[in-house]
């Protein structure tokens, strides 16, 4: 990355300021890494709070991942709790996935990836149809115990715009500066605290777009002669 020490700089500082903003991260561990790729799928383009509410009813909704697999997309969406263009891809992706896991292994699991080194098991979830860049990042972060630093489009649109990181780079080269700059012991308290300030901001300013939307235009009386 161009004027990588400069940039270092500011993503370092910026750590130091989100850790003394937001609560301690408790750490995240799947021991089950199809689960972590389901996670990954349902928070990429959501919210973490709504992916996080839409887990919890997947676990009161359906018996295991097996019982997801099967299950109808209508079924799905009722667990996602609307049903919108963008619910639809998750259900529709959601389902390839772990049709995808169990035409491979017979069974809904990736328990076999554990026993891989890690290269070799990115690259089997890398080819696994439904999986996306985020997901497999997720998922090598927090249930493959490698060094890497998901990134969604929002926290990607917040360190450009904030000019922490050089405008003309691209996400792999984003996702690479950061990596060797926040230490695998990091990385996942840092994608927490990068994802809450991006998701901050952006409720933020769509909160400000909506008292815009909602102001009334000021008139003016015309006097009389």
């Amino acid at each position: 990355m161009k004027n990588s020490r400069e940039y270092a700089k500011k993503v370092h500082k910026l750590y130091r300021s989100l850790k003394r903003k937001y609560p301690k991260v408790e750490a995240a561990a799947y021991d089950e890494p199809a689960e972590a790729i389901v996670y990954a799928l349902l928070s990429e383009e959501m919210s973490e709070a709504w992916a996080q509410a839409a887990a919890n009813r997947f676990d009161d909704q359906f018996i295991d991942l097996n019982d997801l697999r099967v299950s109808r997309i209508e079924e799905i969406l009722e667990a996602l709790g609307t049903d919108t263009p963008a619910t639809r891809n998750i259900a529709s992706t959601l389902n390839r996935f772990l049709c995808a896991i169990f035409n491979k292994y017979n069974m809904v699991t990736l328990e076999a990836l554990k026993k891989m080194s890690k290269r070799p098991a990115r690259q089997v979830l890398e080819k696994m149809d439904g999986t996306s860049h985020f997901a497999v990042n997720y998922c090598t972060l927090t249930s493959l115990r490698g060094h890497a630093i998901p990134l969604t489009k929002r926290m990607i649109e917040y360190l450009r715009s904030n000019q922490l990181v050089h405008p003309e780079s691209d996400e792999q080269a984003i996702e690479g500066f950061l990596a060797r700059q926040i230490s695998a012991e990091n990385a996942y308290e840092f994608y927490v605290l990068l994802r809450r300030r991006s998701e901050a901001r952006r409720r933020a300013a769509k909160k400000k777009t909506t008292r815009k939307t909602k102001a009334k235009p000021k008139t003016t009386r015309k006097r009389k002669k």
